[in-house]
């Protein structure tokens, strides 16, 4: 299977992804860890992709998702954005409200 098919299908099949350096429970870098633990403290399930044992999704991710860095949140098929966004997001409450909206949005 084409690595870009591999990634819309990922994508396609996980409501929250996070692509990103390491595990949520033993990420590789701080912004995985900062982004993985936002994502935590929503209380939902989310899949992710290791970044570091996937390198041919990481070095093309980039370029479909038009976004160059990691980690990447994809939220119901769309890219959220990366540490930075997530992070802001995590502050004001926007992110739990969109991950919890989405899930349920799924489990219909």
């Amino acid at each position: 299977m084409d690595i870009i098919e591999t990634i819309k299908e990922q994508i396609a099949n996980n409501t929250v992804l996070l692509y990103m350096k390491g595990s949520p429970n033993a990420p590789q870098c701080g912004f995985s860890q900062r982004a993985s633990q936002a994502l935590m403290a929503c209380g939902e399930k989310f899949a992710f992709v290791d970044i570091l044992q996937n390198p041919d999704i990481r070095a093309n991710l980039p370029a479909y998702a038009n976004w160059p860095t990691f980690p990447q949140l994809w939220v119901a098929g769309e890219l959220v954005g990366g540490c930075d966004i997530i992070t802001e997001m995590n502050d004001s409450g926007e992110l739990c409200e969109l991950v919890k909206a989405a899930v349920a949005k799924a489990a219909e």
